[in-house]
C-alpha cells in the first residue's frame, strides 16, 4: 500500500512540474498585439427585427394547414444572413427570404403548421441560426386545434 502510495506521490509531482514550461513566455508578443486590437474594436452585428414574434391562429380544425408570414427588417449595421431555421415539431417548417438581407431591408418568413394529429392547445418554436450578435433568434406559432374526434377530451374539465 505504502509503495502504490508513494507511486501516486511521484506522479502527481512529475505531471505538475512537467506543467511549469512558462508557456507565456513563448507568446508571440507581434500577434498578442494584433489579438488585442481585434478584441477592442466594436464588431457590428446585424439585429433582426421582428414586427410579431408570437402569432395565434386562434381556433382551427384538426387536418388543416395554417400559416403566417413573419415579416422582419435588418436594423443593425451589417448584413443579416439566415443560415437555418428549425422547428420544435415535424408539424411546423419554415421558409424565409435567401441572402444576405441588408441593413435597413426586410424579409420574411413563412411557417406552415399541419394541426393533422394535433388535438387542443398547441405551441410551437422556430428557432433560427443567423449571423446576430446572440446568433439564435425565435419566433413562435400557438392555436387551439378542435379535435375530429370529438371522443378524444378536453384539456379542461367540466
Amino acid at each position: 500500500m505504502r509503495k502504490l502510495m508513494l507511486a501516486l506521490v511521484v506522479i502527481t509531482t512529475l505531471s505538475l512540474s512537467a506543467c511549469k514550461n512558462k508557456a507565456a513566455d513563448k507568446v508571440d508578443e507581434s500577434k498578442k498585439e494584433i489579438a488585442e486590437q481585434r478584441d477592442a474594436q466594436e464588431q457590428d452585428f446585424p439585429v433582426m427585427k421582428f414586427e410579431e414574434e408570437v402569432h395565434d391562429f386562434g381556433t382551427v380544425e384538426e387536418g388543416e394547414i395554417v400559416e403566417h408570414t413573419f415579416a422582419f427588417t435588418n436594423t443593425g449595421d451589417a448584413p443579416l444572413i439566415i443560415s437555418d431555421a428549425n422547428a420544435s415539431c415535424g408539424c411546423t417548417v419554415p421558409t424565409w427570404t435567401e441572402g444576405a438581407i441588408a441593413p435597413g431591408e426586410s424579409g420574411e418568413m413563412l411557417v406552415k403548421f399541419n394541426t393533422r394529429g394535433k388535438p387542443n392547445q398547441q405551441m410551437k418554436a422556430v428557432r433560427i441560426v443567423t449571423n446576430t450578435e446572440s446568433g439564435r433568434e425565435t419566433i413562435r406559432i400557438k392555436a387551439f386545434v378542435n379535435p375530429k374526434n370529438n371522443n378524444a377530451g378536453s384539456p379542461v374539465r367540466q
